[in-house]
């Protein structure tokens, strides 16, 4: 038995020290791990990554949210090949569509299509109708429920005032111009405050785009020497702010009112 366990030892000593066993072996290793670095890269490339994508047709202009964002599976290896994909929710939502482009439903997100809000144009006068003109509110957190009016709402307008009357003075207050849409929301820098932005800023100033008899009125207003005339937003109901109306003069008593403040030009 000792002979024959010496005698197997001695062949397997041969057969390893055989210069082509030596190359056989060494090809054969070579071969497997060609093979396996080879499967290896291709389960690489072709194992699915998830990255964002648009579950709704997304306006430019439009700040993304996060319902309007999924998530799906692509291969690895397009995911590296287009270095401008964006890869997490993170880098889309609370981002704005590029005033460039319109981003279509089921397209996956790419870096030039996104911008943070002050990448963006100002684009508060970019659709004025001719004949229009901007007029400015001033306005504060106060005036504006605690920063709740945003660009696109409708709202009113009320107005108050103190008038002189049988050697007393009087309170005028109501409605001065129904269903106005706000054009933007700045604050004291001129940034534009937009609707749904993550971070509010401090309310500064409404602007509205009226026509020029409205906006002779409301300067008239506001630049009345005497009675002390304050215009004041007013926003109402859901569906009235989103829906509106046409935009009209509520009131000919405070238009008489503000015309007596004034000396009008011939």
């Amino acid at each position: 038995m000792a002979k024959t366990k010496k005698g197997k030892s001695s062949a397997f000593k041969r057969l390893i020290g055989n210069k082509n066993t030596v190359t056989i072996l060494g090809l054969l290793a070579c071969v497997a791990t060609l093979v396996i670095g080879y499967n290896y890269r291709v389960r690489l490339a072709i194992d699915p990554i998830t990255v964002p994508y648009a579950k709704e047709e997304i306006p430019s202009r439009t700040l993304i949210t996060s319902d309007m964002v999924g998530r799906m599976k692509v291969a690895r290896n397009y995911v590296s090949e287009a270095a401008n994909l964006i890869k997490s929710n993170e880098e889309v939502v609370g981002k704005y569509v590029s005033y460039k482009t319109n981003i279509p439903k089921g397209s996956l997100f790419y870096a030039e299509a996104v911008k943070d809000a002050e990448e963006m144009p100002d684009s508060a006068f970019a659709n004025i109708e001719d004949g229009s003109t901007i007029y400015s509110l001033a306005v504060d957190e106060n005036t504006t429920l605690k920063n709740s009016i945003r660009a696109g709402d409708y709202i009113d307008l009320y107005m108050s005032a103190t008038e002189y009357r049988n050697n007393s003075n009087l309170i005028i207050y109501g409605c001065l111009i129904k269903s106005i849409r706000v054009l933007a929301v700045k604050d004291r820098n001129g940034n534009n405050i937009v609707k749904n932005t993550l971070t509010y800023g401090k309310p500064a100033e409404l602007l509205f785009a009226v026509d020029n008899e409205l906006f002779l009125l409301l300067s008239q207003a506001e630049h009345a020497p005497d009675g002390d005339i304050e215009i004041t937003p007013v926003l109402r109901n859901k569906t009235y702010t989103t829906e509106g109306n046409p935009t009209s003069v509520d009131s000919n008593y405070l238009i008489q009112f503000i015309n007596s403040q004034v000396q009008k030009l011939s």
